[in-house]
């Protein structure tokens, strides 16, 4: 059996170096915390995902640094060299091209390496686009999984969200604007007109989130661009609201002054169900009535 290993984060350093994992901003750079900016100005080495983008972050703080790629293609042969550097007695601060690295970006290997020959590692916190488009879903966040990104290949990823389909925790994952549309489609299949909540271009100028149902925000996501995070509604034990319920409320709504798709849309939100198919029961399938002379 493996013996547990305690690495100390203050005192005396070992004849060791230090690897930090920094978190770097996901587009606002306001977000850079002093403890990112003192830690990538110390360290002997920054091993970055992009060191084109990452030399650009470091210029805009007047940091210079040795910096070498730590990338998806080249993780396995630089972990080597890296720990080398670590046994030597060099510091290495890994970041990736923004928010924390090892979160579905490299650094997973070269931190379990790095683990099991009992190098210290520290972590520099930083922005994460998972927790902030979670937090701001609307969604439940008291138990949450992340699922990254999901496969490529349409098969693979249609098995990934049938077998998502009984979780109860709200689902965070990422997407490529290019297939955040057929994600939506196939999760519509799979998992049922869930709550969802799609979130582009977080902490940037352009930030937006598009929330409600899976059928309402479709429509809408072929026009995203920019970095995605999707958060998606748990499968829930309640009962689905009864449509014909909804529909009478909605009508009363309507009675008071409320023009349709105003009232379909409060008591969606309000008590769940869809917007659309609450609507589209109030005008039964036609457009809003003309008023009668």
């Amino acid at each position: 059996m493996r013996r547990a290993t305690i690495c100390p984060v203050g005192g005396e350093r070992g004849p060791a170096g230090t690897l930090f994992l920094v978190g770097t901003p996901i587009g606002n750079l306001g977000d850079m915390t002093d403890r990112a900016r003192e830690t990538l100005a110390a360290v002997d080495v920054v091993a970055a995902e992009d060191t084109r983008r990452t030399g650009t972050l470091l210029k805009r703080f007047g940091i210079r640094a040795r910096m070498v790629s730590l990338h998806d293609a080249n993780e396995r042969e630089r972990t080597g060299d890296l720990l080398e550097a670590l046994r030597s007695g060099r510091d290495v601060a890994v970041v990736s091209d923004a928010g924390m690295p090892g979160v579905s970006d490299p650094g997973f290997r070269l931190v379990r390496a790095a683990v099991e020959e009992g190098v210290e590692v520290r972590v520099v916190p930083g922005p994460s686009a998972a927790v902030a488009a979670l937090v701001s879903s609307g969604l439940p966040t008291d138990r949450f999984v992340f699922e990254g990104f999901l496969p490529r290949r349409a098969a693979d990823r249609r098995r990934r969200l049938e077998e998502l389909g009984p979780e109860p925790r709200t689902i965070v994952l990422f997407e490529s604007p290019r297939r955040v549309a057929a994600t939506l489609a196939e999760a519509l299949e799979a998992l049922g007109d869930r709550r969802v909540a799609v979130a582009r271009e977080l902490t940037k100028l352009h930030e937006e989130i598009l929330r409600g149902t899976i059928s309402e925000v479709l429509p809408l996501a072929a026009e995203l661009k920019g970095e995605v995070v999707v958060v998606l509604e748990g499968r829930t034990t309640e009962p689905k609201p009864d449509l014909a319920a909804l529909v009478a409320e909605a009508g009363e709504l309507v009675a008071n002054g409320y023009r349709k798709r105003d009232a379909a849309a409060r008591v969606a939100r309000r008590r769940g169900g869809s917007a659309n198919e609450i609507y589209r029961a109030l005008v039964g399938g036609g457009d809003e009535p003309r008023p009668t002379p």
